[in-house]
């Protein structure tokens, strides 16, 4: 009896453990966060989809200390060259926005470049539960998230939407 009370617990925990779909849409939360630009100027993640409305968006959470990130920096070079019509959005999570700036100059990251100024404990981290950089999302023509996770810019389901 003890056994099959046992399996039935077991079995119950599975089925509630289910994967929860990744959301496709942003929390008011994380459209509300505020990014910083190059010129110091403050915009919403709202904004900054606005801006691209109807143009597909790749967003890099990044950080100019991430060995991950430099690595894989050829990799990004090559899919921005392959995909010129698609907006690249980098956020970063750098400590200070002196750190970040360099980053940029240094490994002469092209793109739209803004600075999150809490990091790890802002409110888009928070959605879309940052736990590694890179973070690659792709947001759609239509202003959907397309892909939600992908933590390396060689991932198939990268390419596959922004075709």
């Amino acid at each position: 009896m003890n056994k099959f009370l046992a399996l039935i617990i077991v079995m119950v925990c599975f089925i509630n453990c289910e994967a929860q779909p990744d959301p496709t849409s942003f929390s008011d939360a994380a459209l509300n966060g505020v990014f910083v630009d190059s010129k110091g100027d403050a915009h919403s993640l709202q904004s900054v989809l606005e801006t691209h409305q109807g143009k597909t968006i790749l967003i890099d959470v990044w950080a100019s200390w991430c060995r991950d990130c430099i690595v894989s920096l050829p990799d990004l070079n090559a899919v921005q060259n392959e995909y010129a019509d698609v907006v690249f959005v980098f956020l970063s999570i750098d400590k200070t926005e002196k750190s970040w700036k360099k980053g940029i100059r240094k490994y002469h990251i092209k793109g739209e470049h803004y600075f999150m100024s809490d990091g790890w404990d802002s409110a888009f981290s928070e959605f879309v539960d940052l736990d590694w950089v890179p973070r690659y999302m792709v947001i759609d023509k239509e202003g959907h998230i397309a892909l939600f996770r992908a933590v390396k810019i060689t991932d198939p389901k990268i390419k596959e939407h922004l075709n």
